[in-house]
C-alpha cells in the first residue's frame, strides 16, 4: 500500500510548494475568523445547555449550530475532502452530490485521524477569552456561527499536518522509516520540528493580525494607534501553544500509520 501511494502520481498529490502556499493562505482565514468573532463579546449563554433547551437535542447552542451545520455541509459533500474533518462525525449524513476523486493523495489511514475534540476544548476553554471581551449583547446565534467558522479554520489548518507529513515522508523516506518502524514518537517529533520556521510563522501571523486588524482611516497613514481588533500577540500564542504543537501531533499520528 505504501509503495502504491508513493507511485500514484496523482495530479492532486501535494508538493512542498503547494503545501506551503496552503498553510500561508490558511493563516489569513484564521486571522480574519478571529477578527470577526471579536465583534461579539463572550456571550456565555451560547455555551450553556440550560439556555438552549432545544427539543430533541442535548447540548449548548454552539454545539447545536455546529452539529446541524455540519450535517448540511456533509450532504453537500464537504467531508468527502481529506482536508475536512467533522467535529460531530457520529451519524453524519452521506453526501448527496458527486464527489471528486481524492484517492492517492494521502495514505488511507489518514481518515482515522481526527483530533477535533482537542481543538474544540482549547478554543472554548483557553483561546476564546484571550480575544473576546466579557459581556453579553444577545447575538447568540451569530456568535455560535462565528465560533464555528473559527473552529473549522483551525481544524483544517491543524489536520493539514497529514499533507505536511506526506510531503516530508516522500521527500526523505529513509530518514523517517527507522523511527516509524520503531514507533518512536519522540524521534519523529524531533525530525518534524524546525524552530527557525516556527519562529517565522509566529512573527508572520502576528504581523497579519496587525495589518488585517487595524482601523483604516483617510486622515492618517497609521490608523491603528497601537489598537487592533485582535491583539497580535494572541495570534502568536495561538500558533505557538496550540496550532503548531497539534499539527505536529497529527503529523506523528499520520507517519506512524504511513507504512501500514
Amino acid at each position: 500500500m505504501a509503495e502504491a501511494l508513493s507511485d500514484s502520481g496523482s495530479a492532486n498529490a501535494p508538493t512542498i510548494e503547494s503545501v506551503r502556499e496552503s498553510l500561508i493562505r490558511q493563516e489569513d482565514t484564521i486571522v480574519f475568523g478571529l477578527i470577526e468573532r471579536a465583534r461579539f463579546p463572550i456571550n456565555s449563554p451560547t455555551y450553556s445547555a440550560s439556555y438552549a433547551k432545544i427539543p430533541g437535542f442535548t447540548g449548548s447552542l454552539a454545539q447545536f449550530v455546529a452539529h446541524e451545520t455540519e450535517a448540511l455541509q456533509a450532504k453537500a459533500g464537504r467531508f468527502t475532502s481529506p482536508e475536512e474533518n467533522p467535529f460531530f462525525p457520529k451519524d453524519l449524513p452521506a453526501s448527496l452530490v458527486p464527489s471528486q476523486n481524492h484517492t492517492g493523495v494521502l495514505h488511507p489511514s489518514a481518515a482515522s485521524i481526527n483530533i477535533n475534540k482537542s481543538i474544540w476544548d482549547f478554543y472554548f476553554d483557553k483561546l476564546l477569552a484571550l480575544f473576546a471581551v466579557p459581556g453579553d449583547d444577545g447575538n447568540y446565534a451569530a456568535t455560535a456561527a462565528s465560533d464555528l467558522v473559527c473552529l473549522q479554520a483551525l481544524s483544517r489548518r491543524i489536520h493539514y499536518g497529514k499533507f505536511v507529513a506526506e510531503v516530508k515522508f516522500k521527500e526523505s523516506p529513509k530518514e523517517y522509516e527507522p523511527a516509524i518502524r520503531a514507533k518512536n514518537r519522540d524521534a519523529l517529533m524531533k525530525l518534524l520540528t524546525v524552530e527557525s520556521v516556527e519562529e517565522a510563522v509566529k512573527k508572520r501571523v502576528a504581523k497579519k493580525a496587525m495589518v488585517f486588524g487595524q482601523e483604516v482611516t483617510l486622515n492618517s497613514t497609521d490608523g491603528s494607534n497601537g489598537k487592533y481588533k485582535v491583539d497580535p500577540s494572541v495570534l502568536s500564542r495561538l500558533y505557538a501553544e496550540w496550532v503548531m504543537p497539534l499539527t505536529k501531533l497529527v503529523q506523528v499520528e499520520y507517519l506512524l500509520r504511513r507504512l501500514d
